[in-house]
Parts: structure tokens; C-alpha cells; sequence
């Protein structure tokens, strides 16, 4: 799951874009508003992290200009700035919560959660489709009331992402970009293969259906009958 986070200050960045990835984000850092704006329009994120007070620009003035053109994704805007008329103009310019640093980075990835759930339609820490669980903290799954599984951090993502947006085809391309962030050396398609094998182990060889030469599909609910076009790649 991608997010971009828009923050000048580099060590502050750098801290919190490693603590996302620990968490299982998969994160792209902006220093500027120009940085900002070029992957707003090139790239898809589950959410945005906003600093408002940027070198260049406001980032209050560039949110408005992203909801004005429809741009949906959460924003959670960070600021210096503690009034709560400061507050109130972050809000109806935009953004969906809004955090005063310094603060906690336990309570931004908690506030980061609930967005991230909210804009998915979830409303519990612990995801459900169908008969699968997924337990966002402490990384591990279940089909029915079987044993909890623990996940990797890749396998996690992964199986999030796809719990996320069930019943929809994801290209072997598409699903790598939510796994790997563009600063990093991403692996060959080739590899979600080896991750789609470790998740039917998991669930059931035909929860994850391949849909030859379109990618894969998350079935909330396990097909009775053999899928026309499954296959163990």
C-alpha cells in the first residue's frame, strides 16, 4: 500500500518514511510542492501525508487545488501551527484529519489507519472479506475460525492491498507498484508470482484466482467449482 508523504524537513522525512515501511507502507517523499504535484499526477496512493508549510507554496493552497479537480485520496495534514482556527481552515480546505507536531508517531499511524479504512469502506482494525481476517496490528491472517497465521511483511501488504479492492482484476505491474515505492529497485513481475503462491498456501488455492494475461483477482468468497481460468502461477 503506497503513500506519499510531503514533508521539507529531511530528518523528520526520513524517520517517519522508515517507520512506515516497518508498518508495512510502501512510501514516496516529497520535499516541495513541485515534488508533490508531479506524483499526485503520475501515481495512485492509499493516502497522503501533508505538510503544510512548504518551501515553495502552501500545502493547504495545492490540496485545494486537488479537491477542486477531484483528487479523493485521505490527506492527513501536518502542521506547526496548533490554533484551532488553523485546524478549521486545514479541514474545509481539505484535508480529512490533521495532526500538530511535534507529535507521536504512534497516534499518526493510528489516525493513518482509520483514514486509510474509512476511504476503503472498513471500519475495523481487524479487515474481513468474505471468511478471510487480517489483523493490520499484528500482521497475520485467518480463514474462518482457523488458526492465526503469521505474515511477512511483504505477504502482508499484499494480502491487504487485495482485501482492499476485492473482485477487481490487479496486473502483476500494478500490484508491484503498491509493494515497492519508485526510490526503490523493484523486484521483476515475476516475483508476485512467488507471493501469490505463499497467500493461496495460506487461504485456499482458489481464493486468488489468475486471470490469464489481465492479472489477479481476491474472491471475498472461495468459487465452488474449479475457476475456468485459475492456475497455480
Amino acid at each position: 500500500m503506497k503513500l506519499l508523504l510531503v514533508e521539507d524537513d529531511e530528518l523528520l522525512a526520513e524517520s517517519l518514511a522508515e517507520r512506515l515501511n516497518s508498518e508495512g507502507y510502501r512510501v514516496d517523499l516529497a520535499a516541495d510542492c513541485r515534488q508533490a504535484e508531479l506524483f499526485v499526477q503520475s501515481e495512485s496512493y492509499a493516502a497522503i501525508i501533508l505538510d503544510i508549510g512548504l518551501p515553495d507554496g502552501s500545502g493547504l493552497s495545492m490540496l485545494c487545488r486537488w479537491r477542486d479537480i477531484g483528487m479523493r485520496d485521505p490527506v492527513l495534514a501536518l502542521t506547526a501551527r496548533d490554533s484551532w482556527e488553523d485546524k478549521v481552515d486545514g479541514l474545509q480546505q481539505g484535508a480529512d484529519d490533521y495532526l500538530t507536531k511535534p507529535f507521536h508517531e504512534q497516534e499518526l499511524l493510528a489516525r493513518l489507519q482509520a483514514l486509510i479504512r474509512r476511504a476503503s469502506g472498513q471500519t475495523r482494525i481487524v479487515l474481513r472479506v468474505g471468511d478471510v481476517h487480517l489483523d493490520e496490528s499484528l500482521k497475520r491472517c485467518r480463514v474462518g475460525e482457523d488458526e492465526w497465521q503469521n505474515l511477512t511483511a511483504t505477504e502482508y501488504r499484499l494480502l491487504r492491498f487485495l482485501m482492499l479492492h476485492p473482485e477487481h482484476v490487479h496486473s502483476k505491474v500494478q500490484l508491484l507498484d503498491q509493494l515497492y515505492a519508485l526510490s526503490q529497485d523493484a523486484s521483476t513481475p515475476n516475483m508476485i508470482e512467488v507471493y501469490i503462491a505463499r497467500l493461496r498456501q495460506r487461504l485456499g488455492r482458489r481464493r486468488i484466482e489468475t486471470r490469464r494475461g489481465e492479472g489477479y483477482v481476491f474472491h471475498g468468497k472461495t468459487p465452488r467449482e474449479s475457476l475456468p481460468h485459475a492456475s497455480e502461477s
